[in-house]
This record gives C-alpha cells, sequence and structure tokens, in this order.
C-alpha cells in the first residue's frame, strides 16, 4: 500500500512540476510578446552571438526545446544557417542547465510570497503585463511547491524494501540509468522537469549519486530527442539543426557516461550535497559540449549537411479547393469544407503578407507581380464560397451550425479584405517608396519590422482560434489586437516626434511609414476578427464599449 500511495503522489506532484513549468512559459510568452525571433535575427553572422541568443531564449522560456523550435521556424524559412542554428541549440541547452541551477536553490521560504502576490496580481488585475507576471510568479511557486511534495512523497518509501532494490539496480547498471533518464526526459517533454526531479531523488538519498549521473545524462539525450520528434513534420534542411543537436549533444552524453562510470572514481557528494554535485555535473556537462563543438561547427556543418540531404523541389501545382459540391447534400460536411477552405484563403494571405517588408527594401518587380497574382487567388476563393453557402442546404444545420457559417462567411469577407491590403495598399507604397528613392530612419523601420513580425505570428494564431474555437486562444488574439493598437500608436507618436526634430528622412518617407503602420494594423485587426462572436457567445465581449447612461451635468454642459 505505500508503494501504490507513492506512485499516485509522485504522479501528481510530477503532474504539477510539468504544469509549472508550462504555466511560466505561457505567461513569459503572452507577457513579452510573440516576436522572441527578433533576439535571434539580431544575432546575425557570429556564432558566439548566436550562441548567447540561445542561452537568453532558454532561460527566458526555461526550455531549450522552446528555443530549438524557433530556431527550426526560422531555418524552414532561410533566415539561419545550419552552423549558426547549431550554436543557437549549444547555448539553449546551457541556458536550460543554468535554469536547473537556478530551480534547484533552496527557496521554499518564497513559495507563500509568490502564491500571493502572484496570486492577487493575475486575479486582480486586468493588464496584460502585470497579469502575466502573476501568472509567471504562481509558475514558479508551483514548481517550488511541486519539489516539495515530491520529497513529501518520497519520505515514507525511503526505508521500504523495494526502493533500495530499484536504487541498487540502477547505480549497478549504469546503461538502464542512462536510458531511463533519457526515456523520462522525453515521456515528460521536459528535460528541465525530468532533471529536477533526480536532483530532488538524489537529494533526499532515494537515489546514489552515481545512479543520478547516470540518469541526468541521459535526460540530456532525452533533451534534445524532444525536438527531433516535435519537427518531425518540418523540411529536410530545417530538421537537421535538431539532428545535428543530438548528434553533439548526445554523443557528449554518451562519452561523459562511460568516463563517469569507468575512468573516473565514484564522486563524493562533500559538503555542497550530492543534489548540488548533481546540478553541477549537469551545468558542467553542458559547459563542456558547448566549448568543445562551438569552435568546431565550421568542420562538422558539411559532413551534417551531408547526412541530410534535400530532395529537389516537386512542380509547383495549382491550389486545390476545398469545396466539394458532392459534399453539398450532406450540409455537415459541407460546413467542414468551407470551413477548409476559409483556412486555405487565410494562408494564401499570409503568403502574400510574409515577404512585404523584405520588398520595402528590395522593390523587386518580379515579386511584388508574383503577390498581386496571388491576390486573385484569394478573390477566386472568396467568390467560389460564397456561391459555395448559397447552395448549402440549411434544414439539417443545428442553430450552432447556421451560426457557425455566418462567422466562416464573415470572416472570409475579412480575409479578402485583409489581401486587397497587401496588394492594392502596402506593395503600391513599396514600389512609391524604391521608386522615388526614399528612407525610413533606423528608428521607424525597426518599429515596422517588429508590427510585422507581431502580425505575422497573430494571423497564425488566428488559424487555431479558427479550427477549434478556443475562448481562451480567442482571448489572447483580441488582447494582441490591443497590443497592436497601441505598437501603431505608439509608433505614430515616435515619428512625429522625430519629424518635430527635424530628421530630413523621417519627413520625405512620413506618408509612407504611417500608411504602412495603418495598414499593418488594419490586417491584424481583420484577422482578429474572428474571435469576435467566440468571446461574445462565452460572455467576455460586450456589445458596446460605451457608456449606458451619461449624467445629466455631464450631458448638459456638453450641450452649451
Amino acid at each position: 500500500m505505500t508503494t501504490l500511495t507513492f506512485i499516485l503522489e509522485l504522479a501528481g506532484a510530477t503532474m504539477l512540476l510539468l504544469y509549472a513549468v508550462k504555466m511560466v512559459q505561457t505567461g513569459i510568452e503572452r507577457a513579452l510578446g510573440p516576436s522572441f525571433k527578433r533576439i535571434l535575427t539580431r544575432a546575425e553572422g557570429s556564432r558566439i552571438a548566436n550562441a548567447g541568443a540561445g542561452m537568453v531564449l532558454a532561460v527566458i522560456l526555461q526550455s531549450s526545446t522552446a528555443a530549438a523550435l524557433l530556431t527550426v521556424g526560422l531555418a524552414s524559412s532561410g533566415v539561419i544557417s545550419l552552423a549558426n542554428g547549431l550554436a543557437v541549440m549549444l547555448g539553449a541547452d546551457l541556458g536550460s542547465a543554468l535554469v536547473v541551477q537556478i530551480l534547484s536553490f533552496r527557496l521554499d521560504w518564497l513559495v507563500p510570497l509568490l502564491l500571493a502576490v502572484g496570486g492577487w496580481m493575475f486575479l486582480k488585475l486586468s493588464a496584460r503585463g502585470p497579469k502575466q507576471t502573476g501568472r509567471i510568479l504562481l509558475g514558479i511557486a508551483f514548481i517550488l511547491l511541486s519539489l516539495r511534495l515530491i520529497g513529501e512523497a518520497a519520505e515514507p518509501i525511503r526505508e521500504s524494501t523495494f526502493l533500495p532494490v530499484v536504487a541498487g539496480f540502477l547505480a549497478g547498471d549504469y546503461i538502464s540509468a542512462f536510458l531511463l533518464g533519457a526515456a523520462l526526459a522525453f515521456v515528460m517533454h521536459s528535460s528541465v522537469a525530468a532533471i529536477l526531479l533526480c536532483v530532488t531523488f538524489v537529494t533526499l538519498g532515494v537515489l546514489p549519486l552515481q545512479a543520478g549521473i547516470s540518469l541526468v545524462l541521459g535526460a540530456n539525450l532525452g533533451g534534445a530527442l524532444i525536438a527531433i520528434w516535435l519537427t518531425r513534420g518540418q523540411d529536410p534542411a530545417a530538421r537537421r539543426i535538431p539532428f545535428g543537436n543530438l548528434m553533439l549533444r548526445g554523443t557528449g552524453a554518451v562519452v561523459a557516461l562511460l568516463v563517469l562510470n569507468l575512468l573516473v572514481p565514484p564522486l563524493e557528494s562533500g559538503r555542497i550535497g550530492a543534489g548540488q554535485v548533481l546540478v553541477f555535473v549537469h551545468l558542467g556537462f553542458n559547459a563542456a559540449i558547448f566549448l568543445i563543438w562551438l569552435p568546431l561547427l565550421g568542420l562538422v556543418e558539411p559532413l551534417i549537411a551531408g547526412l541530410f540531404s534535400t530532395r529537389a523541389p516537386a512542380p509547383a501545382l495549382g491550389p486545390v479547393s476545398a469545396l466539394d459540391r458532392s459534399l453539398l447534400t450532406t450540409p455537415k460536411l459541407a460546413l467542414g469544407a468551407v470551413s477548409r477552405e476559409v483556412l486555405r484563403m487565410g494562408q494564401v494571405v499570409e503568403v502574400m503578407t510574409r515577404p512585404v517588408m523584405d520588398l520595402y527594401q528590395s522593390g523587386d518587380a518580379e515579386q511584388i507581380a508574383a503577390v498581386r497574382a496571388m491576390d486573385r487567388q484569394v478573390n477566386k476563393a472568396f467568390t467560389d464560397i460564397r456561391r459555395y453557402t448559397a447552395l448549402m442546404g440549411r434544414q439539417e444545420l443545428c442553430k450552432g451550425d447556421v451560426r457557425r457559417l455566418r462567422d466562416l462567411s464573415e470572416y472570409a469577407i475579412n480575409i479578402e479584405t485583409a489581401g486587397d491590403i497587401v496588394a492594392k495598399r502596402l506593395l503600391t507604397l513599396a514600389e512609391e517608396k524604391n521608386r522615388k528613392g526614399l528612407k525610413f530612419s533606423t528608428a521607424g523601420w525597426g518599429e515596422l519590422k517588429r508590427m510585422h513580425e507581431r502580425l505575422m505570428t497573430n494571423i497564425q494564431l488566428s488559424y487555431n482560434v479558427l479550427l477549434t474555437s478556443d475562448s481562451d486562444l480567442a482571448r489572447v488574439l483580441f488582447e494582441e489586437k490591443g497590443e497592436m493598437t497601441m505598437m501603431e500608436r505608439k509608433s505614430r507618436k515616435q515619428h512625429l516626434k522625430r519629424l518635430r526634430g527635424g530628421e530630413e528622412v523621417s519627413f520625405e518617407s512620413s506618408d509612407i511609414h504611417l500608411e504602412t503602420l495603418r495598414g499593418i494594423k488594419e490586417i491584424n485587426s481583420l484577422f482578429a476578427s474572428i474571435t469576435y462572436s467566440i468571446l461574445h457567445r462565452e460572455g467576455q465581449l460586450h456589445d458596446s464599449r460605451l457608456i449606458e447612461a451619461v449624467p445629466a451635468r455631464n450631458r448638459s454642459s456638453s450641450d452649451e
């Protein structure tokens, strides 16, 4: 019975640990905005700078996997090279080890304070920044609390006959311990959580230090496998980065395992304690991998690139409409076809929007013409959706389905309008800027790029809202709409301030700058419109933001 209780309590505490790590990561993502890739794109060229950017990202997000996914996304777009991507991964792994060191300190006394302050900020404050800061503080408190619960769960079983047998087996069979650590990190989808779990067990004396070392080295291997699993659908050129990281980190983990178990005498805990020794081993391992491989990335890049050759691109095929006329006799299936076609419309507009900032710089006439041609696809899809929905039989649809069809039709209108803004306004501005040889100020160009980055992230978020109708995601996207409005207003004020300061560059490109700000904000609002019906249905959005009753004194004074 004691063993069963231990397993249940351990499972509950572990789930709380995973939830807490995810909670902190979500809070940071929402507080700092979606433009984390700016950290990486600013580190152009220098591998040391890319490694430093990866380290910063892993510490901020408390996850090297999150940094890996971001790097793979940039590699897919051709923004970052294989060698620089591997440098980011090496830095991210070291940053993740620093996170383990920070969270392993004895900070139990902070739990009540973090719960009180974080809970108050999250529940009582409505501003985005303070609210998400409260989420982060709650997540950190839950991490510390979960580690305490793991210790309490293990306390009664320390004297049992079962645990010493398992601990002795792992201490004697370092290969099994290594594989178990890799499996643990992969199943938990968090090497940070898996290593914190091992550190807690070693600190309590539940596991011997030598077994903990093998488990932690295995967790490093498992952490590299997570990124490979999560990027399995990406193109081969981008997947080289997580595979290359697995080769570097995995090889290092196997070598360290053999050295520490066969060539080096067993480590002693000494005065600092077994748990802290284990943390130092983990940190030292990642620091060694970082220092050994970073200077050699130029040599290993051709080897890794050669192992993952890319296929020649398939011939381009025309877009295929999802509006199957044979489904019209089954309205529920036809409704699904409309959803897919609206999603396809949005993806075409996304492809149109992505190169806009590059076209502002290059003014490439052929690429501008190609993007404008895509607007005709959007217009045709919109026309086809209107005809298709007119032919659908509504009798078999419930009220919810009818409402869904109406929302999709309205959203299709907004996506079509967004495509027109790109093709007829932003591209026209790009042509004018290059025809007249105009330039933006450095600060103004940075503001436009940040807004564009945020727009692209919000467009992708809108797809998730469209497919899931999740009110939490809808609320995040709605808040992003407000953030974009604030960014546009702030950039406009800064631009006018530069004009008053006499910046000639800003004066010459003023109209284009302001029109671009407005266009990006409008596209973002059009994609965010998918949230309105969802939030209104959940009672999270008022019909009007106007004050219902105006005091008589104010009304009379205004009449005068």
